[in-house]
C-alpha cells in the first residue's frame, strides 16, 4: 500500500522515510522498535538523587536560554511539582523555550539533586501524563521518533493486509501470537508480556523465512553443475614456492580445498573464514591464478573504493609477470571509461575485474565467467552474494566468499549452512602480536605518551571515535573534538588529519592517499576505517570510548595495525570502571576465541559488531539472545523444505522465485 494513505505522509515525508528504507505501508508496520522506555510517574517527594526518573510538574517561570559556546546552550526554569519548587536545567534545548509557557503542565525525564534542589533533564516530553511503555524508534534527520510513532498508529488503523511467513501449523506448535497481534503489541504495548509476545513471534518468523533461504540455497547448490575446469597444477606450484613468504598451514589447506572444487564438476560455493591477518587475500590471489589458467575469467568484489584499489594494487604486483590482464571498476569512474571496461570485459580483452557494488550493473556483460571472489561477503546478504552468478554464460560459475569476521564455528554452520567453510586461525610467523592494553580516561598522558614514542620512531597512528560531532548527552568523544585536543597535546607539530563516512569518496581517497605515504601522522577516524586499509607503518591503535563497541569490531579495529614485522600497540581508552570486558582484548589476539566471549559478554548488538547492509542485518533478532530460536528455525525450516511443504504456500513460492531468478 503507497505511504501517502496514511494520515499527514505527504511527498517530502514519504522521501524522509524513504531514507529509512520504508517506502511502503507494509515496509512502515514492519520497522520495529529498537528498544523501550517505561516511563512510571514518580512524585518529586519520592525521587531518589542521581536516579533517572519521570517527574510530572507545571511550568512555574519564565524559561532563560544562556549560549555558552558555539553549539552548545542551557536552558533554565523553575518548575513545580507537588508543593514543592525546584530549578530545572537542559542542555541543548533552547527551541523549548517558546512551549515552556507558565502554568503548562510537563513531564521531566532526568536526575534530580535534593541537597541542591536541582533537576537536570534529558528530555522534556508534553502531552504525557500516565504510565505507559514508549517505543524508541532508529530515526533519521527530518522525523522524530513521536512524529513516527503516530504515522505508525495510523497505518496500524488502516487494517491493510498483512503477510504472515510462519506456517499455521508452527504457529499452533509455539503457541504464537498472529502477525497483526504481534505488530500492534511491538508498536504499541500496554504491559511487558505483550512486548514479549510480539518479540517472540516477529524474532521467531525472522529467523525461519532465513533459514528457509539457506536451506533452499543449499538444496539448490547439491543439485547444481559447475565448470569443471583442468589447469596446470605445476604452474600454480611454481607460484607458491616464488612466494616471498610461506604459506602457513590453514592457508595451505584452504588452497588445497578451492583447487579441489575448480577441478570438480560441482560449482564451488565455499566461504574462507579467516581471522583479522591471516592472509585471506593470497588464498584468493591463487584461485583467480588457477581459474585464469583453466581459461576463464574471474571478478573479485570488494564492499569499500579503498579496499578494491588495495586488491587492485597488490593483485597487480602478485600477476605481474604472467599477462593476467587486470581492470578496477568503481562507482566514482567516468560514464565513458565504465563503458569502455564493459566493452573490453566482453570481448575476454580483460581476465580479471576488481571492483565494488559497480560490479552488480546490469550492463556489464563476460565472456566467459568462471569464478566470482566477494570479499567482506557480510556486508552484501544472502541475495545480493549471489547476484554476480547469473552473470556466468556457459554453466554455473564457482563463488568464494572471504570474511575477516571470525564467528565460532557452530554459529558459521548454521548462519552459512548454504557453504563449505574453509577456516583460516594461524597468522603469518613474521608478524608479531599487538600488545593491548585498556587504560581509562584519566590515565590518558600515557596513552599520548605511548603515541609521541612510535611517531618519533617515524610510524603513523590510528585514532578511532564512535562519533563525528561532540554529543554532550552521550559524553563521547569525536573525531572533530579527538583533533583539537590532539593538535594542542603535540603542540600541532604533526599532521593530524579526519576521517569519516560523510566525507565524499574523492576526499575519504585523497586522505588515505597522504596516510599511505607517510604524509599524514595521525589518522582520526570513526569505525570507517575497520576494514580492509592495510597501511604497514602504522603501529599503533587508539580506540576512545572503547566500552561503546563490541569485541569484535574492537579485533577488527585493532587489525589495522600489525601488519609488518614491527611492534605494534592497541590502547583502548574507556571512561567507565567496568572493563571487564575489554579485558578480553588483553588476553588474545585469537579473534574466533575472542567472538566466543563477545556472544557471552555482550548485550544488544550486530553479530559482526557494527550495523552493516545487507540481509544478515535482522531487523528484530539478535543472534547473541536469539540462537536458540535460530536452532529450533533451522531444525523447522529443514523440515518445511523436507516435506516439500513450501511448494504450496504463495509467500514462499515469491521467495523461491526471488532466489531463482538470483541464483
Amino acid at each position: 500500500m503507497n505511504l501517502e494513505l496514511v494520515n499527514k505522509i505527504g511527498p517530502r515525508t514519504v522521501k524522509t522515510l524513504n531514507k529509512l528504507n520504508i517506502f511502503t505501508v507494509e515496509d512502515l508496520l514492519n520497522y520495529y522498535p529498537y528498544k523501550y522506555n517505561f516511563i512510571h510517574i514518580m512524585p518529586i517527594e519520592e525521587v531518589k538523587d542521581d536516579v533517572l526518573v519521570y517527574v510530572r510538574a507545571i511550568v512555574f517561570s519564565d524559561a532563560k536560554v544562556q549560549y555558552i559556546k558555539r553549539n552548545f546552550n542551557r536552558l533554565n526554569f523553575v518548575a513545580n511539582s507537588g508543593n514543592q519548587n525546584f530549578k530545572v536545567t537542559i542542555f541543548n534545548r533552547a527551541f523549548l523555550k517558546q512551549h515552556l509557557v507558565v502554568n503548562k503542565e510537563i513531564l521531566l525525564i532526568g536526575k534530580y539533586n535534593q541537597v541542591k534542589n536541582t533537576f537536570v533533564a534529558n528530555d522534556i516530553k508534553f502531552n504525557v501524563f500516565s504510565d505507559r511503555i514508549e517505543p524508541i524508534y532508529h530515526l533519521t534527520e527530518g522525523v522524530k521518533n513521536g512524529v513516527l510513532s503516530n504515522y505508525i498508529e495510523d497505518a496500524l488503523k488502516l487494517n491493510c493486509p498483512i503477510d504472515d511467513f510462519v506456517p499455521e501449523d508452527i504457529n499452533l506448535k509455539y503457541n504464537l501470537i498472529s502477525k497483526m497481534e504481534a505488530l500492534q503489541f511491538i508498536h504499541q504495548p500496554r504491559t511487558v508480556e505483550e512486548v514479549k509476545k510480539a518479540k517472540l513471534k516477529l524474532i521467531y518468523e525472522e529467523l525461519f523465512v532465513y533459514m528457509f533461504k539457506i536451506h533452499y540455497l543449499k538444496l539448490l547448490n547439491k543439485k547444481s553443475l559447475g565448470l569443471e575446469k583442468t589447469f596446470l597444477e605445476d604452474k600454480v606450484q611454481d607460484f607458491l614456492s616464488f612466494l616471498p613468504f610461506k604459506l602457513t598451514e590453514d592457508q595451505l589447506l584452504a588452497i588445497n580445498d578451492i583447487l579441489n572444487d575448480i577441478k570438480s564438476p560441482k560449482r564451488m560455493n565455499r566461504l574462507v573464514l579467516g581471522d583479522v591477518g591471516s592472509g585471506k587475500t593470497i588464498i584468493a590471489i591463487v584461485a583467480i591464478l588457477a581459474n585464469y589458467l583453466a581459461g576463464y575469467q574471474s571478478t573479485f568484489m570488494a564492499p569499500t573504493e579503498i579496499l578494491a584499489k588495495q586488491h587492485y594494487e597488490s593483485v597487480n604486483n602478485y600477476f605481474k609477470d604472467y599477462g593476467i590482464r587486470i581492470v578496477l571498476l568503481t562507482g566514482i569512474m567516468s560514464k565513458k571509461a565504465k563503458e569502455k571496461v564493459y566493452e573490453d570485459i566482453k570481448q575476454r580483452k580483460i581476465d580479471l575485474v576488481i571492483g565494488t557494488h559497480a560490479l552488480l550493473n546490469e550492463k556489464l556483460e563476460f565472456a566467459n565467467l568462471g569464478l566470482v571472489i566477494t570479499d567482506e561477503q557480510h556486508r552484501f546478504g544472502v541475495n545480493q552474494r549471489n547476484l554476480l552468478q547469473n552473470k556466468g554464460k556457459v554453466g554455473e560459475v564457482d563463488v568464494i566468499y572471504l570474511s575477516a569476521t571470525p564467528i565460532p564455528r557452530t554459529y558459521a554452520l548454521t548462519i552459512y549452512g548454504d557453504l563449505d567453510i574453509s577456516n583460516v586461525k594461524t597468522k603469518p610467523k613474521m608478524r608479531k602480536e599487538v600488545i593491548t592494553r585498556v587504560k581509562s580516561e584519566k590515565e590518558i598522558t600515557d596513552v599520548l605518551k605511548a603515541m609521541y614514542e612510535e611517531l618519533c620512531l617515524g610510524h603513523q597512528v590510528f585514532v578511532v571515535s564512535p562519533l563525528i560531532e561532540t554529543n554532550e548527552e552521550l559524553d563521547l568523544n569525536s573525531v572533530n573534538g579527538l583533533k583539537e585536543k590532539m593538535t594542542v597535546a603535540f603542540s600541532g607539530k604533526m599532521r593530524i588529519e579526519v576521517l569519516h563516512g560523510k566525507l565524499k569518496q574523492k576526499e575519504k581517497d585523497e586522505l588515505m592517499e597522504e596516510f599511505q605515504k607517510g604524509d599524514i601522522k595521525i589518522l582520526i577516524s570513526t569505525t570507517v576505517i575497520e576494514v580492509g586499509i592495510d597501511i604497514p607503518n602504522a603501529t599503533m591503535m587508539v580506540i576512545f570510548n572503547a566500552e561503546r563497541f563490541g569485541l569484535a569490531t574492537l579485533h577488527q579495529l585493532r587489525g589495522r595495525v600489525g601488519r609488518n614485522d614491527l611492534q605494534s600497540y592497541c590502547y583502548l581508552v574507556s571512561n567507565t570502571n567496568d572493563n571487564a570486558r575489554l579485558k578480553v582484548m588483553e588476553e588474545s589476539t585469537d579473534g574466533f576465541y575472542i567472538s566466543e566471549k563477545d556472544f557471552e559478554l555482550r548485550g544488544q548488538g550486530d553479530l559482526f559488531g557494527i550495523k552493516q547492509s545487507g540481509d544478515m542485518i535482522f531487523k528484530i533478532a539478535d543472534l547473541r539472545h536469539d540462537m536458540k530460536i535460530l536452532m529450533q528455525a533451522k531444525e523447522d525450516a529443514e523440515k518445511f523444505i523436507a516435506d516439500e511443504v513450501y511448494k504450496e504456500n504463495a509467500l514462499y513460492k515469491n521467495i523461491i522465485d526471488e532466489i531463482n531468478f538470483l541464483d
